[in-house]
């Protein structure tokens, strides 16, 4: 998706023309706002909340235990057909269910690296993954994906989901016109439900 990221404004939170979603109440954690994308025209297309812990990249070297780390980050994208660009001189992509696992993944994966790994050798390591992820993504029907029902707001919804050594990533789409993603570690996936943020100021 070819959009721009801007981190923890909630300004272009409330600007964005479609809802956003969370954990539903039954999540009591601390929430927190991560960031938006954001079209070539300033238009929001898609962000991330965050609940629980904030993921931060962690090795051995620091001393610390990243699977202690209890997180899960839910992705909220616009529902886009293929559209003409404004000037009238391209299309622009359109977005999907595809769209949400991908940015799921890729999302888990800036949070994570291998606590043996160097750090001369991590750019590489996420250009391999970062592909892997966007593969995965194009693929929901493949065989690395399994179906879990999950509810938004309060509807059993049929999601795409995957794990990994990382955490775990979950793609689908809600009656509401947006697709969902999210992605987590040390929080299990089959416990949680999704719904429409009420407030905003609860993640600020």
């Amino acid at each position: 998706m070819e959009t721009t990221s801007r981190v923890r404004t909630i300004d272009d939170y409330l600007v964005a023309p479609f809802p956003w979603y969370g954990l539903d109440e039954a999540f009591t954690g601390r929430r927190w706002l991560m960031h938006v994308g954001m079209s070539a025209e300033g238009a929001v297309e898609h962000g991330s909340v965050g609940h629980g812990d904030e993921p931060s990249v962690r090795t051995a070297a620091d001393g610390r235990d990243e699977d202690r780390q209890r997180f899960a980050v839910v992705v909220t994208v616009a529902a886009n057909p293929v559209r003409r660009t404004p000037d009238g001189t391209g299309v622009l992509e359109a977005t999907s269910v595809s769209s949400a696992a991908w940015l799921a993944g890729s999302g888990l994966l800036a949070v994570t690296w291998p606590a043996q790994m160097d750090h001369t050798l991590r750019d590489d390591w996420l250009e391999q993954q970062t592909e892997t992820a966007f593969v995965l993504a194009d693929d929901l029907a493949g065989t690395d994906w399994s179906s879990l029902s999950l509810p938004v707001d309060g509807v059993p919804t049929p999601f795409h989901y995957r794990e990994s050594e990382f955490g775990w990533v979950l793609a689908g789409s809600t009656q509401e016109g947006v697709h969902l993603g999210a992605y987590g570690r040390g929080m299990s996936a089959y416990g949680l439900g999704f719904s429409v943020v009420k407030d905003l100021t609860a993640y600020a």
